[in-house]
This record gives C-alpha cells, sequence and structure tokens, in this order.
C-alpha cells in the first residue's frame, strides 16, 4: 500500500477542521447561528443542547477529526491532544463574527469582530 505524503495527510485534516468546509446545510446553519462552535482542543462543540442530526452531523466531523489528528499525530511523534490543539490554532482563528468558540476555561463566547481568539498555545 502506498503511504499518503505528509502534506496530503495535513490538508486532509484542515480541510476537514475547517468549518467553512463543513459543508452540511445543517452544520453551516449552527455555527452561524452560533448553536455550535469551535473549541480550544481542536473539536466542534455545542453551545447549547443539539437536535438529532446536529449531533450526528457534529460527531461525524468530530470522528473524523481525531481520525486525521491521529495519524499526523503518530507521524510527528506527538500526542493526538497536542496536535489537535494546535490544530486548534488555525480553526479558531477562521471564526466568523457571530460565530461561538470556547477557549480552554471553558466559556462561550461569541466573536464580535476582530478581536484575537487565538490560545496563548499558539504562540
Amino acid at each position: 500500500m502506498m503511504k499518503m505524503p505528509q502534506f496530503m495527510i495535513a490538508a486532509a485534516v484542515l480541510a476537514a477542521a475547517s468549518p467553512a468546509l463543513a459543508a452540511d446545510p445543517i452544520v453551516e446553519a449552527a455555527l452561524t447561528s452560533g448553536t455550535i462552535g469551535e473549541q480550544w482542543d481542536g473539536y466542534i462543540g455545542f453551545v447549547s443542547a443539539p437536535s438529532g442530526d446536529l449531533k450526528a452531523a457534529v460527531d461525524a466531523i468530530n470522528i473524523k477529526r481525531r481520525a486525521g489528528y491521529t495519524q499526523i499525530a503518530a507521524a510527528r511523534n506527538v500526542t493526538v491532544d497536542q496536535f489537535a490543539q494546535t490544530t486548534a490554532c488555525s480553526t479558531l482563528r477562521a471564526v466568523k463574527p457571530g460565530q461561538a468558540y470556547r477557549l480552554k476555561d471553558g466559556g462561550w463566547r461569541k466573536r464580535a469582530g476582530s478581536e484575537s481568539i487565538t490560545p496563548d498555545y499558539c504562540g
């Protein structure tokens, strides 16, 4: 079996992680409304109780993210959590005004505009 180059794996993970590429209308609507949001840990979280369809769609995205994070983390000799948090630096920067996000302190916020929402570990 042919091994996939690192950059292709990274691109696949970032594509799966990108809110703009979620492509599922339920997920897009929930991101826009602030029902779900990006988190400091590299996964999408629920701001409020989701419908069954939304939960299933977000769970599917998070499963894909975890699989990608796992593969790249192993190649880079870091933990899955370390790689997921590093990827969160990018996904949090992509949060648009009005969308929800959660940093490590646990509180959900909505991005107002140009304020920085980059966790301190992102550098």
